[in-house]
C-alpha cells in the first residue's frame, strides 16, 4: 500500500492499533489451529462487527504498521480482529486460498463480505474462519 493510500488515524486510536499489531505479530507465527484457538477465545462476549467498524479498525492497523500496510496479510487480519475486539465487536477472521495461480491469504469480513480488500467477493476460498460469536438467546 502506498503512503498516499494510508489513512490518518486520530491519536486516540493509534495506541490501541499499535498494541493490536504487537500482539498479532507473535500470534501470526503460531500453527493455524493455535491461531484459531486463540482468536476463538478472544471473540468471547463480542457483538458482530459491522463493515464500517471493521474498516475503521483495518485502517488504524494499516496506519500503525508498515508491515501490515504491505504484504503482511496474516498479521494485518489478526491485528484488525483484535482491535475490533478491543472495541467490543468481532469481524469474521478468515484464511483461504485461490488455485490459479496458487496464493494463500488472510482477511477479515463483516456483513458477509471481505472488508478493505482489493479483490472481489469469492476471489479467495475460505479454508478456516473464526466468525462472530452467536448472540445470546439465539438457537
Amino acid at each position: 500500500m502506498t503512503p498516499a493510500a494510508r489513512h490518518t488515524v486520530p491519536v486516540r486510536d493509534r495506541l490501541p492499533a499499535l498494541l493490536a499489531v504487537a500482539v498479532a505479530r507473535p500470534l501470526a507465527a503460531l500453527a493455524p489451529r493455535r491461531i484459531r484457538r486463540v482468536l476463538t477465545a478472544a471473540r468471547h462476549g463480542a457483538r458482530p462487527a459491522t463493515a464500517e467498524q471493521t474498516l475503521a479498525a483495518r485502517r488504524a492497523v494499516v496506519s500503525a504498521s508498515a508491515r501490515c500496510a504491505g504484504e503482511g496479510c496474516l498479521q494485518r487480519s489478526i491485528a484488525t480482529a483484535l482491535l475490533c475486539r478491543m472495541r467490543g465487536v468481532w469481524p469474521e477472521w478468515c484464511t483461504g486460498v485461490r488455485t490459479e495461480p496458487f496464493r494463500a491469504h488472510a482477511w477479515v469480513q463483516a456483513e458477509g463480505r471481505p472488508v478493505g480488500e482489493p479483490h472481489p467477493d469469492g476471489y479467495y476460498r475460505p479454508l478456516m474462519s473464526v466468525p462472530a460469536p452467536p448472540r445470546a438467546g439465539r438457537q
